[in-house]
């Protein structure tokens, strides 16, 4: 297996809003069993739909340094799901040998370059998510979706 993907971006429609972001491409990757899909905020205990979240006060790598925080627009702290998401989707990525890891960009798990800016008015940054930061660290290759059409 050489690719670990989001759901979403293989059509899935697990993203906050119940919505998915199909890149046919990525699709055509994980139907010929090429890519294996999964969703990190799924995987930390999130259901679809469900309120959108910012990463508050950094970026990725600073909440899992425990210096920024992930909180719902409503002023929940979710920082303990995102962290756990990460850290499945690690699991997997060991256990599947994958080599590169496709993540949609802007997410606070997935964003690999860009996310918003934790003022819920729909502001980017650069920076990433806490999946991303997270598999960065342990050594994966991480791009977002536009990355990996650049490479085909």
């Amino acid at each position: 297996m050489k690719y670990l993907v989001s759901s979403c971006l293989a059509g899935v429609a697990c993203r906050y809003n119940g919505t998915a972001s199909l890149d046919e491409k990525i699709q055509e990757l994980v139907e010929r069993e090429e890519a294996k899909m999964l969703c990190p905020e799924l995987l930390g205990g999130f259901s679809t739909p469900r309120e959108p979240a910012e990463i508050i006060g950094g970026n990725g790598r600073d909440v899992l340094a425990g210096t920024a925080k992930v909180i719902e627009k409503s002023g929940t702290d979710v920082t303990e799901l995102y962290v756990k998401g990460a850290y499945e989707t690690l699991d997997w990525a060991r256990k599947l040998g994958v080599t590169c890891v496709v993540l949609k960009e802007f997410s606070p798990s997935c964003g690999s370059q860009i996310i918003y800016d934790g003022t819920f008015g729909n502001e980017k940054i650069p920076g990433e998510g806490v999946t991303a930061a997270l598999l960065r660290q342990e050594g994966y290759t991480v791009i977002s979706e536009n990355e990996f059409m650049a490479d085909l």
